[in-house]
């Protein structure tokens, strides 16, 4: 039996968390089983191509993506597929091509965008007694 060449990278932003499984393949990019183009909303689907835009469609072409998302709402979505899918180029290179075309993918994402690479950890939060919300109090009457 022969080893199928994959890694499994992940994506967070606040509560979404994208899985991207990345294997030898044709250049297939899909989330939850449809193609990258189809994605809505339409406003950023850009951001979900900016990996593929920023290293170059070259780098994608021997490499097959599968990303499972779920949980937050569509831009929390969008921003975790979007990291899923660098961080899987670069352990996918790191692994299976060279260290040196790994660094320079790493870097190049870097410079660009660091949150491709490195989770947001902002995280919303949680409501306490006494007010409406976080923060906010319940405003006070002397009658």
């Amino acid at each position: 039996m022969v080893a199928v060449e994959a890694v499994q990278t992940f994506g967070k932003k606040k509560n979404a968390i994208a899985v991207a499984h990345c294997k030898r393949g044709k250049g297939i990019l899909k989330v939850n089983g449809n193609p990258i183009e189809l994605l809505e909303p339409e406003t950023l689907r850009h951001k979900i191509f900016e990996p593929v835009l920023i290293v170059g469609a070259d780098k994608f072409k021997e490499i097959d993506i599968r990303v499972r998302v779920r949980g937050g709402g569509n831009t929390s979505q969008v921003y975790a597929v979007r990291q899923a899918i660098a961080k899987g180029i670069v352990s996918f290179y790191q692994k299976y091509v060279d260290e040196q075309s790994k660094r320079d993918i790493k870097e190049t994402f870097i410079q660009y965008d660091r949150s491709l690479l490195v989770a947001d950890p902002r995280r919303c939060e949680p409501k306490k007694f006494g007010g409406k919300g976080a923060r906010a109090r319940f405003q006070k009457s002397y009658r």
